[in-house]
């Protein structure tokens, strides 16, 4: 079972000397539409992530952090939308908004491609994440990964620990369950789900507690299984799901596989438990046309992601969001496929001695 390698040609198309524009006439980049802390955040992310870069992406991932640079601002929060004609649009973004950036600058700060770009990221993170608040789960749950990462790298780092701490916490508070039947903490599910457990079990794995972690996995288990048709994923649409709603649900959005192949390869990563190595590559396969009609999203012609899978169709348009979507989930999908791979060799060693003894 293979994922193909993250093709990043439409990352570059839709990519000026400013940033990523966030929407595209199927492969061509709207201009009109500008950009948006929210799309430059996410491909920073993927950048960073590929183990081995080009110069040119290297370039990239510096133009990504010097429009989050551009956009903090000096109480350290961000703007968001930014106009072609290089003008913000907004004087405070989203809580979604400041979540990602974090999430994005702890990534930097840790895996960008020179010294250099890690040190302003990791000032960066520093100057923003102590003014970080928010009451929304998603915007918690972003937060968190970006401190998290950071922990990885810097096990005592004062900052990160605090807002991981926080933002576990505020997460937490709110996972009352609506009935025995929805676990979900809210009527309905909507957008990026999936980053509410991921960011617990990210939480869980790195202050090592077994409750917060099994938090996570729990709500994940009760996602996938919401989100699970037949054999494949049949992913929340735009208008969302409640208790009662049949599947499948039309527009449903590449962001959605790119967060449950990432919250179940987290899943599998601590756990080694193969069921989550399964439900990862199977929510990456939702691309090459494991969904409900059959169709794959991924255009290998462009590098590209079509923007949502309706009844009967496509979205032939490829902005920057789906296509980074489908990036990410390729790049963590092949992530897992590396790790059953390396777990297996070393179980049939171990299976080999053990015969040999005997």
């Amino acid at each position: 079972m293979n994922l193909p390698q993250p093709d990043f040609h439409h990352l570059f198309r839709l990519s000026d000397d400013t940033g990523i524009l966030e929407h595209a006439l199927m492969c061509v980049p709207r201009r009109e539409h500008g950009y948006c802390v929210d799309d430059v955040a996410r491909a920073l992310i993927v950048i960073c992530r590929e183990k081995s870069v080009s110069p040119n992406m290297t370039d990239l991932a510096g133009r990504y952090l010097a429009f989050l640079k551009n956009a903090m601002r000096v109480d350290g929060k961000f703007h968001n939308r930014f106009s072609y004609q290089r003008e913000w649009l907004d004087d405070i973004g989203s809580d979604d908004c400041q979540g990602r950036a974090l999430w994005a600058l702890g990534t930097a700060a840790t895996m960008a491609p020179t010294q250099e770009l890690r040190d302003i990221a990791h000032r960066m993170f520093d100057e923003a994440s102590t003014e970080f608040s928010s009451p929304y789960l998603r915007s918690n749950a972003f937060a968190a990964l970006g401190a998290a990462k950071i922990l990885e790298f810097y096990p005592k780092h004062k900052q990160a620990a605090e807002l991981l701490e926080s933002t576990a916490h505020n997460i937490i508070n709110c996972l009352e369950p609506i009935s025995e039947r929805w676990l979900w903490p809210e009527t309905r599910l909507a957008y990026d789900n999936a980053r509410i457990p991921q960011a617990l079990i990210a939480a869980g794995r790195i202050f090592e507690e077994p409750s917060t972690l099994s938090k996570g996995l729990l709500l994940l288990d009760w996602l996938v299984d919401i989100e699970w048709h037949k054999t494949h994923f049949s992913f929340t649409p735009v208008g969302g799901r409640g208790v009662d709603d049949s599947k499948p649900k039309f527009d449903q959005q590449p962001v959605e596989a790119a967060a449950t192949t990432e919250a179940c390869a987290e899943s599998y990563l601590v756990t080694k438990n193969v069921i989550w190595a399964q439900r990862a590559i199977t929510a990456a396969n939702w691309f090459l046309g494991a969904n409900d009609i059959g169709v794959s999203l991924y255009n290998r012609n462009t590098g590209g992601c079509f923007d949502g899978l309706h009844e009967d169709r496509v979205n032939l348009n490829q902005g920057a969001e789906s296509t980074i979507s489908c990036i990410s989930a390729f790049q963590r999908g092949r992530e897992v496929l590396q790790l059953r791979s390396m777990y297996q060799e070393k179980e049939d060693r171990n299976q080999l001695k053990t015969n040999f003894l005997n």
